[in-house]
């Protein structure tokens, strides 16, 4: 791991005080705050530097120039707000909190972390006043903040962030006309209109068309400017303070990856072959270095000129081992660390096996002989392992851009049409966002394919936003709808396959998005049976139910703790997390005394309740013990380890808890 170093809070304070040009200081301050997101960044593994860059000076000028929060503090009523309704820019905001002394170091330096900083807005972090993340709220949410400041007769003025890509969201419509109609003249969003989304242009995906002019048109009183020259900010800012009667956008031209100059659009996404490669995920140490000294160079150059003695970096002690072992192995689309019981005396390295990989290339398998395959995206195609499908199919492949509930109404009518819809995004925006176009979509007795990607708690360090624990008690409620979840690339394969060519019900693929902690061995010549699963390790004191690479890593991980002791312990992998055969659950439990379920879900609806109904159906509970194993509460945000030790779920913990029982 490289050197991490970061601008102390001290220089923060002397370059403020310093008898320099307004708009040279914010331009110091702000490259000061890009170099600690960098630094924060790199330390966690992962996070989102793009945006975080490109909406820095916006930042920069509401906290150091706009905005009262910092003279009134951070809980006075009369206060302003400020809130990005994207949240992927939260490193960089996060920066800003520390250079304001509303954040400390040690935060800071924990960054996706447990007990550290969420990888996207909570509001249990100081000088964060909305949870964001799951995209399109905003407006609505400052609408709220603005309307009830007014109603309390409070002071105090609502900004909020958007991003363009973020625009695709239905909901910032109906929230555009109803703050214009009701008045809300508190409210000021501002677009970080970089221009690109995930990886690709906004154009490409889903083009806004003349924003300024769908702004003007819901009522909104509409400016437009360089979103990194200061004196654009200032006259545009000083604008708005003179309109009353209506709620004000302001359209902020911005660079994504702007002040470093390998990660600024346009020459990134040339560079990239037409793909941006910074919006997520730690850059690689080299690239790091380079970001850094770049931004370094920059800040020592610019207060030389102004006459300010060098700005000393503060070197960051090294992670402990334990927190920083997971950024050792390999990482996800997203930069995410996916090890899991790291500190286990029987972890085995990552395998390179992605389950979503081997479900991207059995989509491509099938494609040929199934012409009414059509594979649906919601701006996530590197991410769910779907763009060799795209390249390959371009005619059959529909970017739908951040608007799952359009997709997933899209799917529908492809359906009724006689087509076969594969829909793709996160599995917390597809299952909830979505859920009652699902529902509609069922009621008409079609057959969609819902890929369900991000399922579970791990990765943990993006937070509650993007992890997934509620999808299959929302799926599970329909009437036909069929749920499972692969333990590896073979099953993973095998499900695509009954989903495309044996299903008769709709079908959700639960899938997580980075390698497994192991590589998860089925029998040879290994078929799925529908609700039926498969015994991974024997053991006749207890058996243990489990799904997806994760858990079943964590469950084997205790069978292999217990027998060390001298307790046997049988796991059993049951991908079909809604269906159960009882004449196969007999035979696998036999007259062992305890049952366990161990779910990557939270404890209500997931398969634990699905195989605890079936026992009592069948009279087949008598005496046993039986329990769920389940993330209660929030999921915790940090390394997988310590997610997973947080909820009493890794391989230790539940060899303790299953002994205890």
């Amino acid at each position: 791991m490289v050197e991490i170093k970061l601008f102390p809070r001290a220089d923060f304070e002397r370059v403020f005080a310093a008898e320099i040009n307004e708009f040279e200081k914010l331009s110091l301050l702000a490259d000061m705050c890009r170099v600690n997101a960098l630094a924060a960044v790199k330390r966690a593994g992962s996070g989102h530097l793009g945006s975080s860059l490109s909406a820095m000076d916006i930042v920069i000028w509401l906290y150091y120039r706009q905005m009262n929060v910092v003279a009134l503090g951070s809980e006075h009523p009369d206060r302003d707000i400020y809130f990005s309704s994207k949240g992927h820019d939260v490193p960089g905001l996060y920066a800003v909190l520390f250079a304001l002394g509303i954040l400390s170091e040690e935060k800071l330096m924990k960054l996706r972390r447990l007990g550290g900083l969420d990888g996207h807005p909570d509001v249990g972090i100081p000088g964060i006043e909305a949870n964001s993340g799951s995209l399109g709220m905003g407006i609505s949410k400052g609408r709220g903040m603005a309307w009830a400041k007014k109603h309390l007769h409070r002071g105090g003025h609502v900004y909020v962030m958007l991003g363009d890509g973020e625009l695709q969201e239905g909901q910032n419509y109906e929230a555009l006309r109803t703050a214009a109609q009701q008045g809300i003249n508190g409210l000021t969003v501002i677009v970080d209109h970089n221009k690109l989304q995930s990886d690709k242009r906004v154009d490409e995906i889903s083009d806004l068309g003349n924003l300024e002019l769908i702004f003007q048109n819901f009522g909104w009183h509409v400016a437009r400017c360089d979103g990194h020259d200061w004196s654009q900010l200032e006259r545009v800012f000083g604008e708005f303070e003179t309109i009353q009667d209506k709620p004000k956008v302001l359209i902020a031209d911005t660079i994504k990856g702007r002040g470093v100059s390998f990660m600024e659009h346009p020459a990134a996404l040339e560079a990239g072959g037409g793909y941006y490669k910074w919006h997520a995920g730690a850059p690689d140490d080299a690239s790091f270095l380079a970001a850094h000294d770049e931004l370094v160079a920059r800040i020592r150059a610019k207060g030389s000129t102004l006459g300010l003695p060098d700005l000393e970096l503060k070197i960051i002690p090294p992670e402990p081992k334990a927190q920083a072992a997971s950024q050792q192995l390999e990482a996800n689309a997203l930069g995410e660390p996916i090890s899991t019981g790291a500190q286990t005396k029987k972890f085995s390295s990552v395998t390179n096996e992605y389950v979503a990989v081997a479900y991207g290339e059995a989509l491509v398998e099938l494609a040929s002989s199934h012409p009414e395959l059509i594979v649906l995206d919601g701006d996530l195609s590197a991410d769910c392992k779907i763009r060799g499908f795209e390249l390959q199919f371009p005619e059959r492949f529909l970017e739908n851009g951040i608007a799952e509930q359009d997709m997933v109404s899209t799917a529908g009518g492809l359906a009724r049409q006689g087509l076969l819809p594969v829909v793709n995004t996160f599995a917390n925006f597809l299952a909830s966002r979505a859920n009652e176009q699902i529902y509609n979509n069922a009621t008409e007795k079609t057959k969609i394919i819902y890929a369900c990607h991000y399922a579970g708690l791990i990765p943990a360090g993006p937070g509650k936003s993007h992890q997934s624990i509620r999808d299959i008690s929302l799926l599970a409620a329909l009437p036909n709808i069929l749920i499972m979840q692969p333990a590896n690339a073979v099953e993973s394969r095998l499900a695509v396959h009954f989903c495309v060519e044996e299903a008769k019900e709709n079908c959700a693929l639960r899938l997580v998005i980075g390698p497994s902690p192991r590589l998860i061995e089925l029998p040879e010549n290994y078929k799925l049976q529908q609700g039926r699963g498969v015994t991974l390790a024997d053991g006749a004191e207890g058996v243990l139910f489990a799904y997806g690479p994760v858990m079943l890593h964590e469950a084997l991980l205790a069978s292999e703790i217990l027998r060390d002791q001298g307790f046997h312990l049988k796991v059993v992998n049951m991908p079909w997390l809604n269906r159960v055969d009882a004449n196969w659950l007999a035979e696998i439990i036999g007259e062992i005394p305890a049952i366990y379920v161990l779910e990557d879900h939270a404890p209500v609806g997931g398969l634990g309740d699905h195989v605890l109904n079936a026992l009592v159906k069948n009279n087949l509970l008598g005496a046993k013990h039986f329990e769920k194993f389940a993330v209660e509460g929030y999921p915790a945000c940090g390394t997988p380890a310590e997610a997973l030790e947080f909820h009493g779920l890794s391989g230790s913990r539940l060899a303790e808890r299953i002994k205890g029982a």
